[in-house]
């Protein structure tokens, strides 16, 4: 796909494999990381079904000692056939990327997706028995009229249904028209349903959970923009090329490729935590300006 907020029409320009991370590299990284507390691993791109061995990888990855939640954020693209292996390998959530249940809508925003077979993916994890988190990004003018039928699909399903503020990762023309606030959308949701928060789990993300009543799923929105919840957020992103981001919107990247290079367990552990103490207060981004560079979100990971 080459979605709208996410990257170029062009596409972004293509690695080599000596420029990206081994699956043993990242291996290496993930132990270290729980060794010193992380918790919670998300494999995500760009689309990360379309590696070769990312099964066996993540099955691996799976059996790491003190690793309590793998999920994996998904377009759904190639669900159908690989749902039941994801299941069996050991990944335990999916997030799904889904920003129109409109075939016209769901084209323009992705540029060459296709909604039957994302929605045939849905279907095929929810067989598989993945618990279901959907993800869509909220575009004044282009599929905010599609508020309420996604907050329908929690109705008789136990899904999850994020509605995220939009960034302006690309930095677009005229981006600050495409923002709905956080609190617009669930304004705008209230005149359909009556809903109450809901408590988070312990290893839940950034949402604001709501349950509307008589629903067996959620509804959550997730404010980058109006709400910054960077006071809570304890992430950080490793890219396929192995540089570090303690904040999405950092200008500062560190590289871990040298530190692997040392094998040095002690030293691997210690630039892990002391990039995760560095974590920034705030970044700078409201629903009105942002000063950061430009950069396609698909290489740094959603």
């Amino acid at each position: 796909m080459r979605c709208s907020y996410c990257m170029p029409e062009s596409g972004v320009a293509k690695l080599s494999h000596c420029d990206i991370l081994s699956y043993e590299q990242m291996l290496t990284i993930a132990r270290h990381a729980v060794a010193i507390g992380i918790e919670k691993i998300r494999i995500t791109g760009g689309e990360p079904l379309v590696r070769k061995g990312i099964v066996e990888f993540l099955g691996t990855l799976a059996k790491i000692p003190g690793l309590r939640q793998l999920v994996l954020t998904t377009n759904g693209m190639l669900l159908e056939e690989m749902a039941t292996e994801l299941k069996r390998a050991g990944v335990q959530r999916l997030n799904i990327s889904l920003d129109s249940q409109q075939p016209e809508v769901f084209s323009r925003i992705t540029r060459r997706g296709d909604l039957k077979q994302v929605q045939a993916g849905i279907a095929a994890a929810e067989k598989a028995g993945f618990p279901i988190k959907i993800n869509m990004v909220v575009m004044r003018g282009v599929n905010d009229s599609e508020l309420v039928d996604f907050a329908a699909l929690s109705l008789e399903k136990s899904y999850a249904v994020r509605f995220i503020e939009y960034m302006p990762v690309i930095r677009g023309d005229n981006w600050q028209s495409l923002v709905l606030p956080g609190d617009e959308i669930l304004r705008r949701l209230s005149e359909h349903y009556s809903f109450t928060q809901v408590v988070r789990g312990g290893l839940s993300g950034p949402a604001r959970e709501f349950k509307i009543a008589g629903a067996r799923g959620t509804i959550g929105v997730i404010t980058p923009l109006t709400g910054h919840f960077c006071h809570e957020c304890n992430r950080i992103r490793v890219s396929a090329s192995g540089k570090v981001r303690s904040c999405l919107f950092a200008e500062e990247e560190f590289s871990l490729k040298p530190v692997l290079s040392t094998g040095d367990p002690a030293l691997i552990q210690d630039v892990l935590r002391s990039l995760i103490m560095a974590k920034p207060a705030s970044h700078g981004m409201t629903q009105t300006s942002t000063s950061h560079a430009p950069f396609a979100m698909s290489q740094i990971g959603g």
